[in-house]
């Protein structure tokens, strides 16, 4: 009986192979300059929440213009998720991170200038493009630059990022409340501001190589070579020392490549349906807290910051938690306890809103967000980690759109469903999210902690 040899791997096919299980020192320093992108993006994301109230005050905009300008960098973003991982793919992860930053700064400068609502809107939007194209780069940065177990930890750990992002940006507003700046001053300044992080990660960036991964898969061994030798401390001797022709990779294969695999096709679902559940209980409960605590009667506008940065740095201790908990109950395990979490949080303070228990809101909303920055810490770390090297830009880009259209859709839209049945009812309505997530985990998931794929 006669046995079928298994096909031997090309040049390229080893050198990836290689590439995806090892790590250089480098690696960790580099996952974290990634990461710190986060903070710009949790910045023009975020800070808007906390100084609508000051761009009301001074334009008076109707209901759907003050949510577009609420919701304007989400819907940039869902565009810039797709376009930039689809880029990443094609052109490169280095040149992407690169453009993406100086495009951060061009408008978020841009954003302190406005004359009106209408061009605040317009400028969110173009803001949103680099926003959620640096996402999806930076993942492929991270998965192709650190050794399996340790890229997870670190891709999980995009959610303290975001939180940390918070913290920064209310610790700002409050010092501008307490010096009593002048409210239109506050809110330009405060936008314009995040122009400076980008700055300084566009500087530290500079230097940073294109991947070795990418290199090799478009033929472009010499760089590989000396991209290796720099990062892994290695010469890649699999590899000849001149470049070669690669055939071009279709895009449109890639939703057919997955269902190939069954593991990485459910994992890969799993975090589309994941980042929709997050970026939706998120984007109608966690965003509007401000709001929230201002139509309840919580306390003051100052007050109010300071009960919203309080549960911040809270949330920025979950998830710091969660990705070192990820190696110990993996990815099904942070993901079941995330959502179990969220949802009985948004219960109780359904209940705390229908009964009226202004004590008990606060610390529901800080449950609530321990278990989001659980449930949201892997939901673009399994797609794009599972997915084939020469598809993971466009993977991680397809995943953050699920993240990016809930967010756009609850932002702009749950003001006015807060308006027709309630703050209670509504809070009640965004527990359908958790658990859609919850079932999600338990029954569509596999445990994929340290998969490898090539």
């Amino acid at each position: 009986m006669s046995t079928m040899a298994m096909p031997q791997p090309t040049a390229s096919e080893a050198a990836v192979r290689y590439l995806i299980t090892n790590y250089s020192p480098k690696g960790n320093k580099v996952g974290w300059l990634m990461m710190a992108s986060i903070l710009v993006e949790a910045w023009d994301l975020y800070s808007i929440a906390f100084v609508l109230i000051f761009i009301k005050e001074q334009y008076n905009p109707d209901p759907l213009m003050l949510g577009l300008a609420a919701a304007g960098t989400q819907g940039g973003a869902l565009i810039g998720a797709l376009l930039g991982g689809w880029l990443s793919d094609k052109i490169g992860r280095r040149v992407m991170f690169l453009v993406t930053m100086v495009l951060f700064i061009v408008l978020a400068l841009a954003q302190a200038f406005v004359p009106n609502v209408t061009w605040l809107i317009v400028i969110r939007f173009l803001l949103g493009i680099p926003l959620g194209s640096d996402i999806s780069t930076g993942y492929t940065y991270i998965m192709e630059s650190m050794a399996k177990g340790e890229r997870e930890v670190m891709g999980n750990r995009w959610q303290f990022m975001f939180a940390v992002g918070e913290v920064l940006t209310i610790g700002v507003i409050v010092i501008f409340l307490l010096i009593d700046m002048q409210h239109e001053m506050l809110w330009r300044v405060t936008l314009g501001l995040g122009a400076v992080p980008a700055l300084i990660i566009l500087i530290m960036r500079h230097d940073v190589p294109e991947t070795a991964v990418w290199l090799v898969q478009k033929g472009r061994y010499r760089e590989a070579k000396q991209v290796a030798r720099e990062m892994f401390n290695d010469n890649l001797d699999m590899l000849p020392n001149h470049d070669v022709e690669v055939p071009k990779v279709s895009t449109r294969a890639f939703l057919a490549d997955l269902k190939q695999d069954p593991i990485r096709w459910r994992a890969t679902v799993y975090g589309w349906i994941a980042c929709f559940a997050q970026g939706s209980e998120f984007s109608t409960f966690a965003f509007y807290l401000p709001v929230l605590f201002v139509m309840v009667g919580v306390s003051s506008v100052l007050g109010i910051n300071l009960v919203t940065m309080a549960l911040f740095c809270f949330a920025a201790l979950s998830g710091w938690v969660g990705p070192l908990l990820t190696p110990k109950i993996g990815h099904r395990g942070i993901a079941i306890a995330g959502f179990s979490i969220v949802l009985a949080s948004l219960l109780v303070a359904a209940f705390a809103l229908y009964t009226d228990n202004k004590i008990l809101l606060p610390f529901a909303a800080a449950a609530m967000l321990w278990g989001h920055y659980w449930d949201a810490s892997n939901c673009m770390t399994i797609p794009t980690m599972v997915a084939k090297p020469k598809y993971r830009g466009t993977a991680s880009g397809f995943a953050y759109m699920f993240v990016k259209l809930p967010s756009f859709l609850a932002i702009f839209l749950f003001p006015t469903v807060f308006a027709a049945i309630g703050q209670a009812n509504a809070t009640l309505m965004v527990a359908i999210f958790p658990m859609i997530g919850l079932l999600a985990a338990i029954f569509i998931l596999p445990e994929v902690y340290g998969y490898e794929n090539d």
